[in-house]
């Protein structure tokens, strides 16, 4: 009896160490993150916003090839029907991944884990005693979860990528405000901003330079301002692109609409902090009945208990 109420305070003991070693290494992940971040505003800027290349010899490359060819061979073969490929596509821009590349690793990855999870599932269980409609069952698993594990990832990429470009929205607004003060037109405005945010802000700057890219190949601006409410799937970045096009159109003034417009979307960003702010008493309620109380009762109640088994023993 002394044993396994020793073994539960230390289970009380030992527990809350754990998570929260867990909550610090987290934090200081974050606390890295955000000085690499900062440490990259310094260093020299690159002329465009592109991704890092990875080099041609590496074995991710040659991987990346494989599962490209394999996406490209689906794609060619026409298994795919035009509305599901459209699908696909947006779900890919939504997430901030865009071009045919894009599109091929995401079908011969998910290709790729229909065959491979079941036969590793089958291989892991074979020598295992248990019945064959488990083993069938565990098989099938495995092949649903190659099927629609791909599509979970990316729509937590595209979940997380829309929240970073609402969060970051407003800075952006208030750079494009500095820049069209300066005189500089809409083009030139956006193309200075995209350059400005890649390190800090590379959401919404990726999100950028692929409008200025845009603009740059078409005569007709109201395409890439659209298609760039449409890509982000942000409401805020649709209310950008009806401005910028109302500002280009009829010849409104560009800064005094995006002065306004910044207001109106730092006034939302700051109601959705005050809302979790608010939220937290009703979230540490569920940590504190389970970790606090706990160690509160075993510290009142811990020499009562002791006493009695003392007492009866």
């Amino acid at each position: 009896m002394r044993l396994e109420f020793a073994a539960l305070g230390v289970g009380f003991f030992i527990l809350p160490l754990i998570i929260g070693g867990g909550l610090l290494f987290n934090r200081m992940r974050s606390d890295r993150r955000l000085v690499n971040r900062f440490a990259a505003l310094h260093r020299p800027a690159r002329a465009l916003v592109v991704e890092d290349v990875v080099p041609t010899e590496s074995l991710r490359s040659i991987a990346i090839r494989i599962v490209s060819g394999i996406g490209d061979w689906v794609l060619r073969v026409g298994l795919l029907s035009g509305r599901t490929r459209d699908d696909v596509e947006a779900t890919l821009r939504g997430a901030g991944h865009t071009g045919p590349a894009a599109l091929r690793l995401f079908i011969g990855t998910k290709l790729l884990l229909v065959g491979i999870l079941p036969a590793s599932a089958w291989v892991a269980i074979d020598d295992m005693n248990i019945a064959f409609s488990t083993k069938v069952i565990c098989i099938a698993a495995a092949a649903i979860m190659g099927m629609v594990g791909p599509d979970m990832v990316v729509r937590k990429r595209r979940d997380n990528h829309t929240k970073r470009i609402r969060d970051q929205i407003p800075d952006a607004l208030d750079m494009m405000v500095i820049c069209a003060g300066a005189g500089l037109g809409l083009g030139t405005t956006i193309v200075r901003v995209a350059h400005e945010l890649q390190h800090s802000h590379p959401a919404i700057a990726l999100e950028l330079a692929h409008t200025a890219n845009e603009l740059q190949m078409m005569t007709d601006s109201k395409i890439p301002l659209t298609n760039l409410g449409t890509r982000c799937g942000v409401e805020s970045a649709k209310r950008l692109a009806t401005t910028l096009l109302q500002s280009a159109q009829y010849g409104t003034p560009l800064t005094d609409a995006l002065r306004a417009l910044a207001a109106e979307l730092r006034t939302e960003l700051i109601t959705r902090f005050e809302a979790k702010a608010a939220r937290m008493p009703v979230l540490l309620t569920l940590p504190m009945v389970a970790f606090i109380l706990p160690c509160v009762f075993l510290v009142i109640g811990g020499p009562a208990v002791i006493k009695v088994i003392h007492a009866l023993s």
